[in-house]
Order: C-alpha cells, then structure tokens, then sequence
C-alpha cells in the first residue's frame, strides 16, 4: 500500500513538470494584467518595466482549484495599491509621487497606532487605502505596503482586508494579511471562513501559509490537489515533521497521532482535530490565540471551576476576560466570593495596598459595593480603575463602572470627580443631526443649504448679499470667525460679494509656508496625514479656530470639497 502510494505520488510529480514544460512555452510572453484602471500614461509606464523584469519564478496554477506556488513578481512592476478611487475623494492617483519617503515614515509611525477622532481615523483610511502609485523618494515600496498592513490588521476589518487583498492580489510580501486572516478566523474555530481567503491569494512563498491551504484542501474534501501540493511544498520548501504527520494522518495514510503543538494557530486546531482525547491547561505566558480557540470550541476551562485560593489561577481568570473570553460580569461575580474581614473592608483604601492585585480588587469592588456615600464611591470605582490599567487589564471594568456611574446623578457629582464621571459615562445615544436654520446668525443660516446641496450656486449668492444687507443695517451684530468661514468658503467657491459689503470683516487667516509647500507640490497624501496628526483624537467640535480655518482654507486649496463640506456641516449649524 505505502509503495503504491509513493508510485502515485511521483506519477503526479511527474505530470506537474510536464503541465509547467508546457505552461512556460506557451506563456512566456503573456503579459500580467496587474491593474484594472485605464490610464494610458501609468499603463505605458509599467508595461515598459515589465518589459525589462528578468527574474520571475515559475508558476503552475491548477485551473480549477488555483492552486499556486512559487510565483514571484517584480516588486517594481507594482505602482498601484488600495481599494478606493482617487477621485472620488478628491485625490489624484500620483498623491504620494512628490513626497518625502522619511516624513511620510514619521507621520504613520506616530498615528497608525494612536487614539484618533472619528475624522482623523476617516483621514488615515484614505490616505492610505485609496488607490494610488507607491512613494519612492527616501523609502521603500516594501516599507509603505507594511504600513498598510499594519493599519488593516490594527482595524482589524476582515471584510476590508479580504477586498484588499482580493483587489491587490499581485502585490509582493502581502502573506501578513493572509496569515493574520486565515487565523483570525481559525482561532475562532471558524475553518470554512479561514480557508476561504486562499481562493483569491495569488502566489504565495511562506511556508506556514502553504501548509495551512494544503489542510483547506483536505477538509474541502480535495484530496489530489491536497497531495500535489503537499509534495511541491516538500520539495521547495521542506515540510515540518509534526504537520506532516498530521496530513499522513488526515490522509489516512496513519492511524494514530496524538501530539500536541501550540506552534501555531494551525498546528494547535490540527492537535485539537486529530486526537480524541485532547485536553490542554493554559497558562500566563500562553499566546491570546490559545484562549480564543479553547473558548470557541467550548473547551475552556468553566470560570467556577477556578481555585480563587490558587493566584496564579485567578491571574488567568482576569487576563482571559480582559481578552473577552469570560464575561465581565462573571468575574466581578467571582470577586465576591473572596472572603474579607470588617477591618479590611472599613480601611480597604490602605489595605488593598498590602494584598496582591488581584485580591486588592477584589477588596476594592467588595468596599464600593458597601458604600453609600457618592463621594467615597466615586474613590472606590477611581481605585480600582486605576488597578486594572496597572496591571495592563484595559478591556475591564468598563461595562460595571457605566452602571455604577449610571446609579450616579449628575448633579451630585462632586467637583473633583467630575471629569472622571463625564469620561466613563459615555453616552450611547445616537446624537441628532438635524439641522435647524436660525437665519439670526450667518453661520447658521439658510446659506447652510449649498453645502447640503440643496441650493445652487446663483442662488446663494443672491442670499449672501441680501443677507450681508440685513447685517449692515444692524449696527450690533457681530460677525463671528465661524460667520467669516462660512462666507470665504462660498467665495472661493465663485460667488461675488458686493463691493459695499467687502469691509464688514476682515479675513487675516494664510496658510503656513509647510503646508503652502505641500499644496503647491500637489502632495495630497502628505497634507491628510499632517491634518490627522494635528487633530489626533480630537472631534471637529473640538478644535480651536485656528486648526478649523486651517482645515478649511487647505480643502479649499486642494478643492476637496467633500471633506471641507463635511467639516463646515459638523461645526457650523445649530442642531436639535
């Protein structure tokens, strides 16, 4: 039976080299449909370094199950990368062409990562998701693609990162999205979506990604093409022993293999499948991956089965849930069971000092559970956040505070503790955006109506200067800077003020000779990455008039119009 197996495999061995002899000669010269957009000049471009490419692997696709080794493109040859059109955010397909590669590098290292407002994010997502020629100027297309990786798997969008690489599927090196995919899914016991992402990989040259696609082929039932590129990884690239027991195993070629790897997410769910009597204890050190595998597939430990007594047991209970493995509520639960006396409750803020930290949150929870007093619970909850950030446990705490904060009435917070209520009692209400004209102030007026596209632009005209009338004749009203936005913004875009009406207010905002540099050079990639760090975390209705005049007047520069009008919307009008 094994001799006859081997016969089979060189047979097939055999017919791949023959179906790859043939597959060169016919097309060696095609060329590689890289991209779909139609623009002559980029076209031109890359088809005249495909031209000059030297160095490809071979490649052998299997034409009904794609199966794909050892193909490698010219990474040079690749100009193009992301999901949306240029203009359709106002951009330009050359955004990144003019920069410079080190600036463009300080500017994602601080932000990929950091705590962004809702628009800085939406900047971010554009800048570095909208189609555009790689930068080359003092960095690397390998450098700027891992900075787009990274920000996928940061977001952790799997349906953004699957269109991305369905998308993008010639584009070098991108085995860190297919890796962080296939085991996002795997870990969560979810085989089917796991596998599904090889359909449209492409080439791949890993290792671990080409094992995991043979074992997608074996639970797909496709047995063949599972053999053939088993024996095309083991002569490329080697294959590790303990997976390859396991496919001789799923193959039926073995009977028995009760090993167990935590290697990999991979070998981890094949040690699951192939043994019967699997059973594993993880432990502090144990990758989150273990945790969200062992929950998936309800074999994780139940939390009441924990021994509180035993620390290095409860550490585990509290590192899971951080991980959201247990439910919160379950471990504040368990934090009631501890057993403490009436002088360590009655002196809990000195004494939970001397305990070990997770039993000193125990006696926190316990001692705000008691009180009574607003303010001395308002300390305890303080407490015992400040516990769980210590100890690197973020995730927790934050549904029980909201209902303890909750219980709380605004106005008997005290002074101190204000800031602390407002910033974990979130309001998950959905905030209206109706905008209600109040034609008393000009920022709120009807003239409002052209940025929601709702007028045109002879038409505001008309009503700028009837309403510049009005204002002329009150002696009293103020024109405010938001009033003076409003009015430079519809200037710019055409409309014509009276003469008489010119000296009303006075416009003192220019642009900085930095970004002045970046709008001239057409460096639209470089100017949204500035605005995200300038923002950083802070909401539009945030912002001083300074950074809103500069937002406006360089939307204004580059006409990016929907970005602008989305600004002037949120600041602008009075809403109800």
């Amino acid at each position: 039976m094994k001799i006859l197996k081997l016969q089979n495999r060189r047979f097939i061995y055999l017919v791949y080299l023959f179906v790859l002899f043939i597959n060169n000669i016919l097309f060696a010269n095609e060329p590689i449909d890289i991209w779909d957009i139609q623009i002559k000049k980029a076209d031109e471009t890359v088809k005249d370094k495909e031209a000059k490419t030297k160095n490809f692997y071979q490649k052998e696709t299997d034409t009904e199950n794609n199966i794909i080794i050892g193909q490698k493109l010219e990474t040079t040859n690749i100009k193009l990368a992301g999901l949306y059109d240029p203009q359709s955010n106002g951009l330009k397909i050359d955004m990144w062409s003019n920069s410079d590669g080190e600036e463009i590098k300080i500017l994602l290292e601080k932000n990929i990562n950091r705590r962004l407002s809702k628009f800085s994010e939406k900047l971010l997502d554009i800048a570095l998701l909208t189609n555009s020629y790689l930068p080359t100027k003092n960095i690397t297309e390998e450098e700027f693609l891992e900075f787009k990786y990274d920000y996928l798997i940061q977001k952790k969008n799997l349906n953004l990162i699957k269109t991305f690489l369905e998308n993008n599927p010639y584009i070098e090196n991108n085995e860190k999205l297919i890796k962080f995919y296939a085991d996002y899914f795997l870990a969560l016991s979810e085989t089917q979506n796991a596998c599904e992402i090889f359909e449209n990989a492409g080439s791949i040259n890993n290792k671990y990604l080409n094992e995991f696609r043979i074992y997608c082929l074996i639970n797909e039932n496709k047995r063949d093409q599972a053999q053939l590129l088993f024996d095309l990884s083991g002569e490329l690239d080697g294959i590790d022993n303990f997976f390859e027991n396991k496919f001789n195993l799923l193959m039926q070629y073995t009977e028995n293999d009760e090993n167990i790897s935590d290697e990999n997410i991979l070998y981890f769910h094949l040690s699951h499948r192939t043994n019967k009597k699997f059973e594993y204890r993880p432990n502090l050190n144990s990758p989150k991956f273990i945790w969200k595998y062992l929950s998936s597939s309800n074999i994780l430990k139940n939390i009441e089965t924990f021994d509180i007594k035993n620390p290095e047991e409860f550490k585990l209970i509290e590192i899971a849930t951080n991980e959201g493995i247990y439910d919160e509520d379950e471990l504040f639960q368990t934090y009631k069971k501890f057993q403490f006396n009436i002088n360590q409750l009655i002196n809990a803020e000195e004494i939970y000092k001397t305990l070990p930290s997770y039993e000193g949150r125990a006696l926190l929870y316990q001692r705000l559970l008691l009180s009574v007093d607003i303010e001395q619970k308002l300390t305890f909850a303080s407490l015992l956040l400040n516990s769980f950030q210590k100890s690197k446990l973020k995730n927790l705490f934050k549904n029980e505070l909201k209902e303890i904060l909750k219980s709380i009435e605004i106005e008997n917070v005290p002074s101190n503790y204000t800031t602390f209520y407002d910033q974990n009692l979130k309001s998950n209400s959905i905030k209206e955006t109706k905008i209600k004209i109040n034609n008393k102030v000009i920022h709120q007026s009807k003239l409002l109506n052209y940025f929601l596209n709702k007028t045109s632009l002879p038409k505001v005209e008309k009503e700028t200067n009837d309403m510049l009338k009005k204002f002329k004749r009150d002696k009293k009203y103020l024109f405010t800077q938001k009033d003076i936005i409003l009015l430079e913004t519809l200037k710019n875009d055409g409309i014509k003020i009276d003469k008489k009406y010119e000296n009303l207010y006075q416009y003192k905002y220019k642009i900085s000779p930095e970004f002045n540099n970046y709008i001239k050079n057409d460096e639209l990639g470089l100017i949204l990455l500035k605005i995200v760090d300038i923002i950083g975390d802070n909401e539009l209705n945030q912002l001083d008039m300074d950074t809103l005049n500069l937002l406006i007047a360089t939307f204004n520069s580059i006409n990016n119009i929907d970005l602008r009008n989305e600004v002037l919307l949120e600041i602008l009008p009075l809403k109800v």
